[in-house]
């Protein structure tokens, strides 16, 4: 399954956005107001406004998807979202915290955690990566499309299957114009953890 991925009929939105379109092999989306994907954890609130386009994978698969965006106002975030349910999902990319567009994860179990570190390259446009096999999630990213470092790996829920597909969300603001495009969705890799390919 590759281009013209976005403009299948397959795709389930969730908060479809006011402003999008899709044309060959890209996505193009502007954030509406105040949307998020978030649970409890801190701030004891539940979001689930985050724009989100899935679609429908078997119990085992990789994802992938290049990202393009002007990341500037605090919580500023997009990337690829695997979701079961609203208490059991993924939310990985770049999200603008600290005055820097950081590389962060949110793993949602019921509550929500957040794990996020500098990214040494150019956030306005990157690849990431997610595998899920057999209870474990793996996410990679990548500047390049060639180079996949790991960026985290964890355990996540099992299911028959999954929405797996762009997400973007900017919780303080309205705006953010995302281009998503060479999103692949296939049988699972199978490569070895090291393995930076």
């Amino acid at each position: 399954m590759s281009s013209p991925i976005f403009r299948r009929h397959d795709g389930v939105w969730l908060n479809e956005p006011e402003r999008w379109s899709a044309e060959g092999d890209n996505l193009e989306i502007v954030t509406d107001k105040a949307t998020d994907f978030w649970r409890e954890t801190h701030y004891g609130f539940n979001r689930d406004s985050g724009h989100f386009l899935g679609f429908r994978t078997g119990e085992a698969f990789t994802a992938e998807l290049r990202v393009q965006g002007d990341f500037q106002a605090l919580y500023d975030q997009a990337g690829i979202m695997v979701r079961i349910d609203a208490q059991h999902w993924v939310k990985a990319g770049i999200e603008f915290s600290d005055g820097s567009a950081m590389l962060g994860s949110v793993l949602t179990d019921g509550r929500s955690d957040w794990a996020t570190a500098r990214y040494g390259h150019d956030p306005g446009d990157f690849r990431i990566r997610a595998t899920v096999v057999n209870g474990v999630l793996r996410l990679q990213a990548s500047a390049d499309g060639k180079l996949w470092p790991l960026m985290r790996l964890a355990p996540f829920p099992k299911a028959s299957s999954y929405l797996v597909g762009p997400m973007a969300c900017t919780p303080e603001r309205a705006g953010l114009k995302i281009v998503f495009s060479a999103f692949r969705l296939t049988p699972p890799l199978g490569k070895g953890l090291h393995d930076l390919g």
